[in-house]
């Protein structure tokens, strides 16, 4: 008995190692919107930008929930706009800072920092970090598109 517990103590031992090895704790993916609270791009109505408003904040009244988050918008016309085409009017990189999707990592955004490049929406996480987007929008959103959506995790 004494023989096999140790011979069952030994292939433990040696097991262990591989084990640890070829496990890896499983890391939670990000959202592929940004939001906060449920809430997608800092509750601002994604469908604003198009008519030139810039960022105009969403009503939670006004809301349609599309892939894992609520989109808030200021009035009924724009919910409705965006519920038949949200591929039309939400932002490029899930809303995340189109610059920092260009470099290869996620950042979040601020409602201010935007742009509106070939009828296609780009949130940036600053004025700083959209200035620098702005030096090369079509070189960033080839540099993002290559890096969407493997930074997600």
């Amino acid at each position: 008995m004494t023989a096999l517990t140790r011979r069952h103590a030994l292939r433990l031992a040696m097991a262990t190692p591989a084990l640890l090895i070829t496990t890896r704790p499983a890391l939670a993916r990000e959202s592929e919107i940004y939001q906060e609270g449920g809430i997608a791009i800092d509750g601002s109505d994604a469908v604003a930008y198009f008519a030139g408003n810039g960022p105009v904040t969403g009503d939670a009244y006004h809301k349609v929930d599309w892939m894992g988050a609520i989109w808030q918008f200021a009035n009924a016309e724009n919910a409705a706009a965006f519920a038949a085409t949200p591929e039309a009017f939400a932002p490029q990189f899930g809303g995340y800072c189109a610059f920092a999707a260009s470099r290869g990592y996620l950042a979040p955004t601020m409602p201010e920092a935007w742009t509106l490049y070939e009828g296609k929406l780009y949130l940036n996480a600053n004025l700083r970090a959209r200035e620098l987007w702005l030096q090369d929008v079509p070189g960033n959103i080839a540099k993002g598109e290559a890096n969407w959506p493997g930074i997600l995790g």
